[in-house]
C-alpha cells in the first residue's frame, strides 16, 4: 500500500524544531567547550588538556569524585534493594506512604538537601555530636539520602512485575529462599539493579548543589570544580577540559549500561500480587524503618530550625525574607527571587513540554524498514544526551558559546529558562513517549484507513492516552526547573536571581540570621516542590516508570 506523503513528511518536520533547539543550545555549547579545551590557539593540541589533568588538585578532585560516588552508589543499592522488596512485594499497610516519603528527597532541590543536612549536622544541630559538619561523611549521607528513591522506584517497579511462577517452581523443587533469590530473582532483577546503580553513580558524580553546600572548597567533585574554576579562578580552559572529561565518562557509562542490560531475560508477567510477611523479612523491615527515619530527620530538623529564633521560637526568619536590604549583597528580596523562579520555571516548562511532545511524537512512530528503526533509535538517544551531561556543563557551555553575535544571548531573559528546559526535556520525553508507545498502531491505521488525516488521527487516538502523562510531565518539568541550580548559578543575573541561587548566597554570609533565612527560604522552596510532586504522583497513578 502506498504511503501518504503526509505520514512521513509530518514526523520529519516535527523533528526539525527540537533538532534545531538541540543543535543551538546543546551541540554548539559542547563544540565551544571542545574548542576552548583542545583548540586554544587556533590549532588542535592535547597539551593544555594534559597540563590540566596533571595538576595535583585535579588528581585529588578526580579521586574524590570516583571514590565518593562509588561508595555512595554501593550504600544506596544495598539499602534500596531490600526497601524495594518491602514496599513493592510485601502485603503491608501504608506502603504507598512509605514510597512517597522515600521519593521526596529526590524531587527536592539539591541546595535544600544540602541546607537540611547542615542544619542536622551543625554543632548546634541534633547530630552535631558526630562532628560531621563540613566533612565527607556529610556529603556521603546526603548523596544516599538524595538517590535512594532511584533504586527503590527502579528495582521495585520491576520486582512488582516479575512473573512469580518461576520462583514458586524453584521453591517447589526444594530450593531454599536464598537459593531462589540468588538463582531466580536477582538474575531477573539484574537489568533494573544495573540501571539504577549506573544512574545513582552518575547523579553522585554529577552532584553539584549538595557537594557545594556541604563541602565548600575543601571537598570538590568534578562538577563543583568546574564551577569554582569558572567563577573563582576564571580558568575557563581548565573548566572546559574537565567538562569534556566528564561528558566523555558520562556517555561511556550510558553506553555501558545499555550494553549490560541489553538481552536480559524478560519475565514481566506478574500481576502485582503481594506476599504475606514472614519472619525472614524482619531484616528488610528494619532497614526500611531506619531509612524512613533517615529521610525524616533532616527534613524535620530543617523545619524546626527555620522557626528557632535565639532561645525561643517564631517567624522572624520568614519575616526577614520580605525586607529589602536584609542581605547586603542581595539586590532583591527572597520573595522576589521566588517569583523569578516561578516565572522562569513556567517558561522552561512550556519549552520543555512543547519540544518533548514533538520528540515523543517522532520517536514513537513505527518504522517499516531497518534503516528507519535505526534512525528513530538514533534520534531517541540524541535527545537523551542532555540527561547525561551535567547542568553545570550546560550552564558553562552557554557562557562560552552564546556570547558573540549573532548568538549573543548573555543578557537574554530567556537564557535561564532555556537552560532549565534543556535539563527537563529528557524527563518529559521519558514520561510522554511510553504513553504514545502503548497505543496499538492498528488503531491509528484504522483511523487513517477511514480517511482521517494525521492531525485527526492524533486527536482521536493518541490524545486519549496522553492527557494524564502529559499533566505529569508538566509537573515534573516544573519541579525540575524550579529547583534547578547547576546551570542557573552560571546564568542568573544579580538583579534577577532565582531562589536556589539566593539560598546559596545566604549561606555564604556569616551569621545565624542569614543561615536562619536560608533555612526559611529552603522550607518554602521544598514545600512548593513537594506540593507539585504530590499532584504529579496522583496524576501518574499506576502508569509505571519514572
Amino acid at each position: 500500500m502506498r504511503r501518504r506523503p503526509g505520514r512521513t513528511l509530518l514526523p520529519a518536520l516535527a523533528a526539525l524544531i527540537p533538532l534545531a533547539f538541540l543543535a543551538v543550545f546543546f551541540l554548539l555549547p559542547v563544540a565551544a567547550m571542545i574548542a576552548r579545551g583542545l583548540h586554544p590557539d587556533g590549532r588542535w593540541t592535547l597539551g593544555p588538556a594534559l597540563e590540566v589533568l596533571s595538576r595535583p588538585r585535579t588528581g585529588r578532585v578526580l579521586w574524590f569524585t570516583l571514590w565518593i560516588s562509588t561508595l555512595g552508589t554501593a550504600i544506596t543499592v544495598l539499602l534500596g534493594v531490600p526497601i524495594a522488596y518491602v514496599t513493592y512485594r510485601l502485603a503491608l499497610p501504608l506502603t504507598g506512604l512509605v514510597r512517597g516519603l522515600l521519593v521526596m528527597p529526590f524531587v527536592l532541590p539539591t541546595v535544600v538537601v544540602g541546607i537540611a543536612f547542615r542544619s542536622l549536622l551543625a554543632k548546634s544541630g541534633p547530630l552535631g555530636f558526630l562532628g560531621w559538619d563540613g566533612s565527607w561523611q556529610a556529603i556521603l549521607a546526603a548523596l544516599v539520602f538524595f538517590n535512594i528513591a532511584v533504586v527503590v522506584r527502579t528495582v521495585g517497579g520491576r520486582w512488582q512485575s516479575l512473573d512469580p511462577r518461576q520462583a514458586e517452581a524453584a521453591a517447589a523443587l526444594g530450593a531454599g529462599p536464598w537459593t531462589v533469590l540468588r538463582t531466580v530473582t536477582l538474575p531477573a532483577l539484574r537489568p533494573a539493579i544495573v540501571s539504577a546503580a549506573m544512574v545513582v553513580f552518575l547523579f553522585c558524580a554529577g552532584s553539584f548543589g549538595v557537594v557545594l553546600t556541604l563541602g565548600g572548597v575543601r571537598y570538590s567533585t568534578v562538577e563543583t570544580e568546574i564551577y569554582l574554576l569558572t567563577t573563582n579562578f576564571l580558568d575557563l580552559q581548565a573548566a572546559a577540559v574537565l567538562s569534556l572529561l566528564q561528558a566523555a565518562v558520562v556517555i561511556t557509562l550510558l553506553l555501558l549500561t545499555e550494553r549490560l542490560t541489553a538481552g536480559s531475560p524478560n519475565r514481566l508477567r506478574g500481576n502485582g500480587a503481594r506476599q504475606r510477611v514472614r519472619r525472614a523479612d524482619l531484616p528488610h523491615l528494619l532497614i526500611t524503618t531506619a531509612a524512613c527515619l533517615f529521610v525524616l530527620a533532616p527534613l524535620v530538623t530543617l523545619v524546626l530550625r527555620s522557626l528557632q529564633v535565639g532561645d525561643g521560637w517564631g517567624l522572624d526568619h520568614y519575616r526577614r525574607l520580605t525586607e529589602v536590604g536584609s542581605v547586603p549583597t542581595l539586590q532583591v528580596t527572597v520573595w522576589q527571587a521566588l517569583l523569578t523562579s516561578i516565572r522562569a520555571a513556567v517558561d522552561a516548562t512550556l519549552i520543555a513540554v512543547l519540544l518533548g511532545l514533538l520528540v515523543s511524537f517522532v520517536i514513537t512512530r513505527r518504522a517499516d524498514s531497518a534503516g528507519g528503526r535505526r534512525v528513530l533509535a538514533a534520534l531517541d538517544a540524541t535527545f537523551m544526551l542532555p540527561l547525561g551531561i551535567s547542568a553545570v556543563t550546560v550552564g558553562f557551555g552557554f557562557l562560552i558559546a552564546l556570547d558573540e553575535p549573532p548568538l549573543d544571548l548573555r543578557s537574554a531573559p530567556l537564557l535561564v529558562p532555556i537552560a532549565q528546559a534543556l535539563v527537563a526535556l529528557p524527563l518529559v520525553v521519558r514520561v510522554v513517549a511510553p504513553a504514545l508507545r502503548s497505543v496499538d498502531p492498528r488503531q491509528r491505521e484504522a483511523a487513517a484507513a477511514l480517511g482521517a488525516g494525521p492531525w485527526r488521527v492524533f486527536w482521536d487516538v493518541d490524545r486519549r492516552v496522553l492527557l494524564r502523562p502529559l499533566l505529569a510531565a508538566i509537573g515534573f518539568a516544573y519541579a525540575v526547573a524550579l529547583g534547578e541550580f547547576g546551570a542557573t548559578s552560571f546564568l542568573a543575573r544579580p538583579t534577577n536571581p532565582t531562589l536556589p541561587v539566593v539560598i546559596y548566597q545566604l549561606i555564604g554570609h556569616p551569621g545565624e540570621d542569614y543561615f536562619g533565612m536560608a533555612l526559611a527560604a529552603s522550607v518554602i522552596l521544598a514545600t512548593v516542590t513537594a506540593v507539585i510532586m504530590t499532584v504529579v504522583e496522583r496524576l501518574r497513578g499506576r502508569s509505571g516508570g519514572w
